[in-house]
């Protein structure tokens, strides 16, 4: 099979390149590999970017999600109000937790939670919302946060796709106590591995995240409480700073490319998620269409390669049968129609124009 002409996506190295190198290189010559002072540096940073006090490097986004929840004291018993359009990480990071997930249906044009089905899910038992920032779209975080208030609720931000975007003007993982992070090598910031991290505010949960990740030790061979293994390494450390620094550049061509398809795909047999807010960072691009395998079938034909992100709403997965998920129609409807088109730094805009075509090309064949 040849290769796509337009592929979904391209996580080479390019501009970074020499950044990255010169950064394996000194982890290298150092010799130190784990918990050493490229992740300090790093946790600072990241922290700083995000515009929180803090972050703590964990092994996975989600690892990241699943000790956060468990640094607040969250666990077997409560539940945790989550959206059942993500990957299914997110409610797998819940169980981890040893609490249920509740998903409450997303919002039609946002594809985020819905707030108005997130009150309506809450119970006695109900201890946190964990809202996802999908695709790089925010939540609806001040109606989240308010209900959260009311009702006396933690919050624990999903932003593993979601780096550097704002909602009304203010940083995503800015709103809840905690946020996670992840650093696969397809996210916005990646690693060239595994990596994920927590940020937040709150000195007391950074300090128990560091434990939690670490054994639960308190000082090494002491073992305090119940933790796991789940440390970013060095060497992913050292390649994320390296590629942070290019990271608001990266942000930039992805929105100005996610614009480019906006303006290609009017008129396309498709609907184009609408743009809730300018901080939206598109970790990914999406369209939908009822017709969505023959659109695919077009694209492929054309030398556009597509995915879908999700096929499968996370309430229908046989991992969570066991928590008895709520009916969610309008996650279902939409994981039936979405496709993600090819969108990162290194496209061409010329590609855009190609992919929009054969886009156009699916509504007259």
């Amino acid at each position: 099979m040849s290769a796509p002409r337009v592929p979904f996506n391209d996580v080479h190295l390019h501009d970074d390149a020499a950044a990255v190198d010169a950064a394996i290189r000194r982890v290298v010559d150092r010799g130190w590999f784990v918990l050493g002072p490229e992740l300090e540096h790093f946790e600072a940073e990241f922290a700083a970017a995000c515009g929180v006090m803090t972050s703590v490097g964990v092994g996975t986004g989600t690892d990241a999600i699943a000790l956060a929840l468990r640094a607040l004291g969250i666990g077997p018993g409560d539940e945790v109000i989550t959206a059942p359009l993500s990957a299914a990480y997110t409610a797998l990071a819940v169980m981890m937790a040893g609490a249920r997930p509740v998903f409450a249906d997303i919002d039609d044009e946002r594809l985020t939670i819905d707030p108005r089905a997130v009150e309506a899910a809450i119970t006695p038992r109900t201890a946190a919302i964990l809202p996802v920032h999908l695709y790089g779209q925010a939540a609806d975080m001040p109606a989240i946060v308010t209900i959260a208030a009311r009702h006396g609720l933690a919050v624990v931000e999903d932003c593993c796709q979601a780096h550097l975007a704002t909602c009304a003007g203010l940083a995503v993982g800015t709103f809840g106590v905690a946020a996670a992070y992840s650093f696969y090598p397809t996210k916005n910031l990646g690693a060239l591995g595994d990596g994920g991290a927590v940020a937040t505010g709150d000195a007391s949960l950074a300090s128990r995240l560091r434990r939690l990740r670490n054994g639960g030790q308190r000082t090494r061979y002491h073992h305090d409480e119940f933790g796991v293994n789940s440390r970013l390494d060095e060497l992913q450390a050292a390649i994320l700073r390296a590629r942070l620094a290019f990271l608001p550049e990266w942000t930039r061509k992805r929105r100005a490319l996610a614009a480019a398809y906006r303006a290609a795909l009017r008129g396309a047999p498709v609907r184009v998620p609408a743009e809730i807010d300018p901080g939206h960072v598109y970790h990914l691009f999406v369209v939908r269409s009822q017709e969505r395998a023959r659109l695919q079938d077009v694209l492929r034909s054309r030398g556009v390669e597509t995915l879908i992100h999700y096929p499968v709403p996370i309430p229908r997965q046989p991992a969570v049968a066991t928590e008895e998920p709520a009916e969610c129609p309008v996650a279902d409807r939409a994981c039936n129609e979405l496709v993600s088109l090819p969108l990162y730094p290194s496209l061409p805009p010329a590609a855009v124009v190609e992919v929009a075509a054969a886009v156009l090309a699916a509504g007259g064949s």
